[in-house]
């Protein structure tokens, strides 16, 4: 990580010379990352179409969109289909651990330019970025230069777990008044927050007023950020009108379920090569991505244990044939752990002392909170035996020893490359739809948390089915007439659940 860092530093120091402002650890991976980005388009049949609909009229021109969202091979496909689209971008990944490096040089490059002349977007991200530099780079990615080299925000932005929503939240608050910056700190990250915040209200004490005064809208891709939004909402904190990307039907029921079937597991294998098969797995939750993870265990010869608060989650997977327990009565079989709930302090360090030597400990929630990861690295009498990138041995005073993966963040995303393409595709659709839905709408939105209509919704699984050799039956008229269905309209209302 050492030298990951310094490489990114080097880099860092010839930006000031660069008419493409960016900061990745290698532009000399660019392609390679060309060639996966060229790869995953093939998979990605809903960016595509959605590319070759709006070229020609691009809804988005000249919309300055920033984007917080791990800066992967599918995320680069995002990226370029909004530039299709007219926007102009800047970019930081939403986790520490999840670019891929290669993916973040192709995108500074771009198609027609090259590792000297980068004709791309400007991108902010590495992989392995400390807590500090990851906020300093999500305030680059909020930061465009107008034509007279003054500061000017986004009028649009593309979050993941609500980061940039926050910085400009908070941001505006403290232009009117507020101390908040001024409190003492929880955490870490609390205390980078605060610190690239005062940094800017330094340099620019009108930066984040303008910035709201500009900005028509988020949308917002996960589960955990989504919560935010509404809890905003709630306390009439929200300042703008923001998406719920996440509870489209093509995002939640097929990148947290269909996603997260496939790369818990490849998460997993590529950090410890363990066998699945014969584990006891545990699984703590049991929503869209908990029931993915799950699947995923069975379908390997696991035998999975369910961990929920929910009565209705809980009877679900007793009635998939899962046993439900609390964690704490699991601890004697579990071999391998996994949060999927994005709350706090699912996995304490006092269930880390209890569970089997060698068990293997991870996250597929949002956040780093699920798992008690502080208390575990400040504990004195636990010993940190680093065993390769985003895997760590913790030995603790009785001998035994668990495996940690990506210090509690993202497992699939830190010890893999996250959600295979084509489901990506369906999320990423959302996201461009509700780009445009927040940037045409703009004068009829209020600083709310919407939901695209579900027509979008349908539209979006359309456009994938013919990759999947799948074709619609075509209800006559009569048999619209029997349901009561209207043409143009969506097939289910919206008290339907999937």
């Amino acid at each position: 990580m050492k030298k990951q860092t310094k490489q990114t530093k080097q880099t860092k120091q010839k930006q000031t010379k660069q008419k493409l402002p960016h900061r990745v650890a290698d532009i000399s991976l660019a392609q390679l990352g060309r060639k996966e980005i060229q790869a995953a388009e093939k998979e990605m049949p809903g960016l595509m179409k959605i590319r070759d609909q709006h070229k020609k009229n691009k809804p988005l021109r000249n919309v300055r969109i920033s984007g917080s969202l791990h800066m992967t091979v599918q995320t680069a496909v995002l990226i370029e289909t909004l530039s299709v689209l007219g926007a102009k971008l800047r970019w930081a990944s939403c986790n520490i651990y999840s670019t891929q490096d290669e993916a973040a040089a192709a995108v500074v490059v771009g198609q027609k330019g090259s590792s000297k002349d980068p004709r791309g977007v400007s991108v902010f991200a590495w992989k392995g970025e400390t807590i500090r530099e990851y906020w300093s780079q999500t305030l680059e990615a909020l930061s465009f230069l107008d034509a007279k080299g003054k500061l000017e925000g986004p009028e649009l932005i593309v979050d993941d777990g609500g980061d940039a929503t926050l910085l400009v939240h908070k941001g505006y608050e403290l232009e009117q008044g507020s101390s908040w910056v001024k409190t003492t700190s929880q955490s870490e990250e609390e205390k980078e927050i605060k610190r690239v915040l005062l940094q800017r209200y330094k340099e620019d004490k009108g930066f984040w007023t303008r910035t709201m005064k500009q900005l028509k809208g988020v949308s917002e891709e996960t589960t955990t950020g989504v919560q935010r939004l509404y809890q905003m909402e709630k306390e009439k904190k929200l300042y703008i009108p923001a998406v719920n990307v996440n509870d489209s039907v093509t995002k939640s029921k097929f990148d947290n379920y269909y996603g997260c079937k496939e790369s818990v597991v490849d998460g997993i294998k590529r950090a410890t090569d363990t066998m699945i098969a014969g584990k006891t797995a545990v699984v703590c939750g049991f929503g869209d991505v908990g029931k993915g993870c799950a699947k995923a265990f069975r379908s390997q010869g696991a035998r999975v244990i369910v961990s929920e608060v929910d009565p209705i989650c809980a009877l679900q997977a007793a009635m998939e044939g899962y046993s439900v327990r609390p964690v704490e009565k699991a601890l004697s079989e579990g071999d391998i752990y996994v949060t999927t709930t994005g709350n706090c302090d699912i996995i304490t360090l006092a269930h880390m002392k209890k569970m089997k030597d060698q068990a293997i400990v991870c996250n597929m929630g949002h956040f780093d909170t699920e798992i008690q990861v502080d208390a575990l690295d400040k504990d004195p009498s636990v010993v940190k035996e680093p065993i390769k990138a985003q895997v760590d041995r913790y030995v603790f005073k009785d001998g035994h020893a668990i495996i940690l993966l990506a210090s509690g963040r993202l497992a699939n995303l830190g010890c893999a490359t996250g959600h295979s393409s084509f489901v990506m595709s369906m999320s990423f659709s959302n996201q461009v739809i509700a780009q445009i839905y927040l940037w045409e709408k703009q004068k009829k939105l209020s600083p709310t948390v919407y939901l695209l209509p579900k027509l979008l919704d349908e539209e979006i699984a359309r456009l994938h089915l013919e990759h999947v050799h799948a074709s619609l039956t075509v209800l006559s008229k009569k048999q619209r007439d029997y349901l009561g269905l209207k043409q143009n309209h969506p097939f289910k209302p919206d008290r339907y659940r999937y």
